[in-house]
């Protein structure tokens, strides 16, 4: 298993967001952008994707430690928390009727399918009509440059 898949089920685990894990590797003076956490997060194949180094992993276990523990300082409770971040996801509301969406073509007869749609109708499309080509005007003047000594 690789630094990334650690950080990424470490992430889903916990319900982190970027700029909530960028706060927890801030706890342990690790400064890193959202863009670069990002990187870590894409796909193997994208090509802005960057392994997880050692170093990111291990600020990011000891930030987190600090973060649902706290300090010696100030402890905290770590079901509190994570109760927190419970409350701080915004909820679907999945009780709302929403209606059905039924796809209904445009031309009765494109929604056959024996047969195609008619060329007359009033989907059919107008030709194309390309306009004249202008011709370029020459905005700078064409500049011989002398440098140097003049070849004979």
């Amino acid at each position: 298993m690789t630094n990334n898949d650690i950080l990424k089920k470490l992430r889903v685990a916990l319900m982190l967001r970027d700029d909530q894990i960028v706060e927890i590797l801030e706890l342990v003076d690790f400064r890193i952008s959202k863009s670069e956490l990002g990187a870590f997060f894409r796909a193997e194949d994208h090509e802005n994707y960057m392994e997880c180094g050692d170093q990111v992993l291990r600020n990011f276990l000891n930030g987190l430690v600090i973060h649902l523990r706290g300090t010696k300082e100030n402890p905290k409770n770590p079901n509190d928390v994570l109760a927190k971040h419970k409350a701080e996801i915004p909820k679907k509301d999945s009780t709302k009727e929403r209606p059905e969406f039924k796809a209904s073509p445009k031309d009765a007869e494109k929604g056959r399918g024996d047969k195609a749609p008619s060329k007359t109708g009033p989907a059919a499309k107008k030709p194309f009509k390309k306009k004249p080509a202008t011709p370029k005007i020459q905005v700078v003047e064409k500049v011989v440059y002398k440098n140097g000594k003049n070849k004979k």
